[in-house]
């Protein structure tokens, strides 16, 4: 009789787990909460790559508005009598033109500007033209037409907003006129005319929507900014990665160049202008016009922890094999300072130099920084050696500031194995971690952070995205294997305090670098499958972790999981259970969640379902079709604490369940 009950038992516990793995049942732990999951745990990642910044997220529609070029007037065309002057009003940019009488009464002087790919409009908006003027000593009262011009498909030009300025001073002052366009135009050019016989100076000439960001008049491109706030991010990196250790160090980002009036805000080389050959874009420099200032602000008003990156004396390695292209450790004093500086900046009292200037931008009140980074992709034993002062330094002035190092541009081998003791040993606050990898990383990468050192420092997945094989755009199925990976992500919560896609932007007309998360042009945006991953994540990352298995084991797509990942977080503030669940097989699978552990008075409501798929793989959101993929959303019923659904192939699904 025992025989045959204990025979009965293990067939009873055989097809249990037969079935079990038939309906791949995930059993969610209620009893005891996990993790706490940061704030910070999904956020962006900035870089002025792709022309993010100017010509795209910075609203300044005038290319060159400085005459700071290398060559002065790129981006401009001339006519009639103009010159180049070196001695104007701004130190850190001496350069303006001078437009004086053509030589014939017929003929006219002025210029054009192309914008970033032409200069965007659209009816019935409102664009501020300013531009900083002078008359000559002794000159007498002068005039300027500024317009918006269109050419047709004949080649004919027409001007279809027009203003007149009045310069009436001798002293540099700055004039602004609102142009008020009758149509929508992408691609038209400011064209800027003489338009009396007196000579003129003109210096920092801009162009902005009226409608930017928050209405600021430096201001951002609202739609972009807008897609970044409704992710609803909780840190924002910035000023990107390699962007900060610049080609050489002399264009490494320098934030202090950044800062204060924007007039006087020096230009700085873009190190991706020419980093590859058929994407070369020779006309891409950085006019700090959206600087650490800016950055800080925006941070504050996306309601993200602002992580701002800082050189750590090292030009990129990639580009520069030779230390003496570097900053020898002995003389890194003035980096060390810039560190401390830009926390008193950010975090100072106004009656400190950097506070000061902060207060007198506009921002009298603290950003309370909490995080820097110091390095970006740096590696081998010349890192370590350039960050310890930097560490020792920003503890003793500044111990509740938390510091974030790096595991150099790899997601394993030996420099990643080299860096993450080294971090180790100098008591970094968090490593970041950058993963470019193909789509058979991502499948095998479920349970990456499952045996991480608890001990040691927290990650931030700093830069990642799925590049698919030969397929090195934006597509479905790698934003799906992305959505796969985070799971892993957030069962790790406790060890993984940080994860930001990147890139951020691209324009569709200058891009170096893709997969991204948001395409625009001129005057649209596009909000890619990858954005809508990072936001269902963002906007469900709960307050703490649950335990979820499948036959007593992580759900990372491992053998026998059917392509399945998974993860669970309870939301204190509402009561909700929140599961999500990725299927990455070409099979539906046919899933169970098991509430296990609930009291006999709580049940759980109906619930809400929230599916991102699609049967094309290769298929993206476009600026032409920007809604063809997105979140559908629907009501789903629960019987107890058990609920059974059909998970279609190359799916990824939020479930949200409220407990009464």
């Amino acid at each position: 009789m025992r025989m045959h009950k204990a025979l009965f038992t293990a067939l009873a516990l055989s097809v249990g787990i037969t079935v079990s793995a038939q309906t791949n049942e995930m059993v969610i732990q209620t009893k005891k909460l996990g993790a706490p999951i940061q704030s910070t745990m999904y956020g962006l990642f900035f870089e002025d790559i792709n022309y993010g910044a100017d010509g795209g997220l910075y609203a300044e529609l005038v290319k060159n508005r400085s005459f700071e070029f290398p060559q002065n007037l790129m981006g401009w065309k001339t006519f009639g009598n103009v010159s180049l002057q070196e001695d104007g009003p701004f130190e850190r940019n001496p350069h303006y033109v001078r437009l004086a009488n053509p030589e014939h009464a017929h003929k006219r002087t002025g210029l054009e500007n192309e914008g970033f790919f032409g200069v965007g409009v659209k009816q019935g908006e409102e664009y501020r033209f300013s531009v900083w003027a002078r008359l000559p000593e002794g000159g007498k009262e002068s005039k300027i037409r500024v317009e918006l011009v269109k050419t047709n498909s004949m080649g004919e030009q027409h001007g279809f907003a027009t203003q007149d300025v009045v310069i009436n001073s001798t002293e540099w002052k700055k004039y602004q006129v609102i142009l008020k366009p009758n149509i929508t135009e992408p691609k038209s050019v400011l064209r800027i005319f003489l338009a009396s016989n007196t000579t003129v100076d003109l210096e920092h000439v801009s162009l902005f929507p009226v409608d930017t960001w928050k209405g600021h008049e430096n201001g951002l491109r609202k739609d972009l900014a807008q897609a970044l706030a409704d992710i609803k991010p909780g840190v924002f990196r910035f000023p990107g990665g390699c962007i900060v250790e610049g080609t050489d160090l002399e264009t490494r980002y320098d934030w202090k160049k950044s800062v204060g009036p924007v007039e006087n805000r020096p230009i700085n080389e873009n190190r991706w202008h020419y980093t590859f050959p058929h994407r070369f874009y020779p006309d891409y420099y950085q006019s700090y016009g959206m600087g650490f200032y800016e950055f800080f602000l925006l941070s504050k008003e996306i309601g993200a922890e602002p992580l701002p990156v800082l050189s750590c004396g090292l030009a990129c390695q990639f580009q520069n094999n030779n230390m003496d292209a570097h900053v020898p450790t002995c003389e890194l004093d003035s980096y060390i300072q810039d560190a401390l500086d830009l926390i008193e900046f950010a975090n100072g009292d106004v009656s400190t130099k950097w506070g000061k200037l902060r207060a007198d931008m506009g921002h009298p009140e603290s950003f309370n920084l909490k995080f820097i980074g110091i390095g970006n992709e740096q590696w081998g034993p010349e890192y370590p050696e350039h960050l310890e002062p930097f560490i020792k330094a920003i503890r003793k002035a500044y111990p509740d500031i938390k510091i974030i190092g790096s595991s150099g541009p790899d997601s394993e081998g030996k420099q990643f194995d080299y860096l993450w003791p080294e971090m180790k040993r100098l008591k970094a606050d968090l490593v970041d971690e950058h993963f470019y990898r193909p789509e058979k990383w991502f499948l095998e990468q479920g349970a990456r952070y499952d045996n991480y050192d608890r001990k040691g420092p927290k990650v931030f997945a700093g830069e990642y995205a799925c590049h698919g094989k030969g397929k090195k755009w934006n597509h479905f199925n790698a934003a799906l294997l992305e959505a796969a990976f985070m799971t892993g992500l957030e069962r790790n919560a406790d060890i993984v305090h940080m994860a930001t896609y990147a890139p951020l932007f691209a324009h569709v007309e200058g891009w170096q670098w893709r997969p991204d998360m948001i395409w625009f042009d001129n005057l649209n945006c596009v909000r890619t499958v990858s954005y809508y991953v990072q936001q269902l994540f963002a906007l469900n990352k709960g307050s703490h972790t649950l335990n979820l298995t499948m036959n007593n084991k992580n759900v990372t797509g491992a053998e026998g999981q059917n392509g399945l990942f998974a993860s669970a977080v309870w939301e204190e503030a509402d009561q909700t259970y929140i599961v999500k669940v990725a299927n990455t097989s070409n099979n539906s699978q046919p899933i169970t969640l098991n509430f296990s552990g609930l009291k006999k008075n709580n049940k759980l409501s109906n619930g809400v379902c929230i599916k991102l798929r699609s049967q094309d793989l290769d298929k993206d959101n476009t600026i032409e079709n920007p809604d063809a993929i997105v979140p559908q959303e629907s009501n789903v019923s629960i019987d107890g604490h058990i609920f059974n659904a059909e998970l279609e192939p190359h799916t990824f699904t939020v479930y949200k369940f409220e407990k009464r």
